[in-house]
């Protein structure tokens, strides 16, 4: 149990020129762990709030196992929430806030005991049951607040940025206990954040979101290898993907990407994208990884293989990665490399791309002009 259904869903906020959330239109799979992902504004915390029955719907259907919720308060939806501000009520020990949920059921109180000491066990937090929230950590709270929406084993869990207020490295152990507990738990999980590192990691598929519509739904490894759009290919990814500007040619039965300071033979393979937009030149942004991109000693015949000369400005060593920030033109560009090659500034290396690893996107609409995008 726990399917989800939203049928082409809208809020609207009264005064606003503009839905906050947009014709959502998705389905979510009983036990799936969906991630909303975009940039704040996006609607993505709205939709959230939606399925909470904390927003009213404005338009369009929202089904939970095939029954209509439109209009279900939210305490009859079968289903938890997980706030980013924890939640946890002060004057309850963390023993109370973990059974209050269950207490405003009327759940037996032999069964509340046993919840709260199993979930306690679950999280490690059992030596923790009679400490008040003022004695805890950002971490141990979190796992309070897990622990309560747990103890109710709901149909579906809901996480509003549950990891916004914890500190890196506390971040990234809750970010995999919350993987292996909805992975044991098997509950359909729909998870918020604006945290493109989280929504990779954590998500079996990913709800990409700007301006309150939906850009692409994909698994991660699909959305960063395949984006729909500019948006996307610029929003996952860190460094992002870069973008060069300039337009596609035919000559000779072949294509060549071209702008002021490249001209670049493409692989037979693209043939397909620019046969399809029967134009005889074709503005387009050029998108490459920056672990796609190639820098070398520049050779007197690096025009023939695809090199052009760049300056470097900067570079970023990370540990095991460095990057080194290059321009071409007035295009920027983000090169990822070994850190044992060192890069000074103002030095001139050689740049070229892996041809087989480029994305082209309409300079017009940024859609990608490759097939494919989203998957439902």
């Amino acid at each position: 149990m726990g399917s989800i259904t939203f049928n082409h869903v809208f809020k609207q906020y009264k005064g606003e020129s503009r839905p906050a959330v947009n014709d959502f239109h998705l389905s979510i799979e009983e036990g799936e762990f969906l991630v909303l992902v975009g940039p704040s504004g996006c609607g993505k915390s709205t939709t959230l709030r939606m399925l909470a029955g904390l927003e009213e719907i404005s338009g369009g259907e929202l089904y939970i196992d095939d029954k209509f919720v439109n209009y279900v308060s939210p305490k009859d939806r079968d289903i938890a929430m997980v706030f980013q501000n924890y939640a946890l009520y002060p004057n309850l020990s963390v023993y109370e806030n973990i059974a209050l949920g269950l207490k405003l059921r009327k759940t037996p109180k032999y069964e509340i005991e046993l919840r709260v000491n199993r979930v306690a066990k679950i999280l490690e937090i059992s030596h923790l049951l009679d400490r008040k929230p003022s004695q805890l950590s950002g971490g141990q709270k979190q796992r309070v607040a897990l622990g309560r929406a747990i103890a109710r084993e709901p149909q579906v869990f809901l996480m509003d940025e549950p990891l916004s207020n914890l500190d890196a490295k506390l971040r990234a152990q809750t970010r995999a206990e919350i993987i292996k507990l909805q992975s044991d738990l098997k509950r359909t999980t729909v998870y918020v954040t604006h945290d493109q590192v989280e929504a990779m990691t954590m998500g079996t598929r990913i709800v990409v979101m700007k301006d309150g519509v939906i850009q692409q739904v994909a698994p991660p490894k699909r959305l960063y290898d395949e984006p729909a759009n500019l948006f996307v290919a610029g929003f996952i990814g860190s460094p992002q993907m870069n973008f060069v500007e300039g337009s596609v040619t035919r000559e000779e039965g072949r294509y060549y990407f071209n702008n002021k300071r490249m001209k670049l033979l493409l692989p037979s393979a693209y043939d397909g994208l620019f046969d399809r937009m029967n134009r005889a030149v074709r503005n387009v942004v050029l998108g490459v990884r920056p672990e796609h991109v190639l820098l070398k000693t520049p050779e007197p015949d690096d025009d023939e293989k695809g090199f052009v000369t760049s300056a470097v400005q900067m570079t970023e060593v990370t540990g095991a990665d460095s990057y080194v920030y290059v321009t071409v033109g007035e295009s920027k560009i983000i090169a990822r490399t070994d850190p044992g090659t060192a890069y000074r500034n103002e030095d001139k290396p050689a740049i070229g791309f892996n041809m087989s690893k480029l994305h082209f996107f309409d300079e017009n609409t940024g859609i990608s002009l490759a097939d494919g995008g989203d998957e439902e």
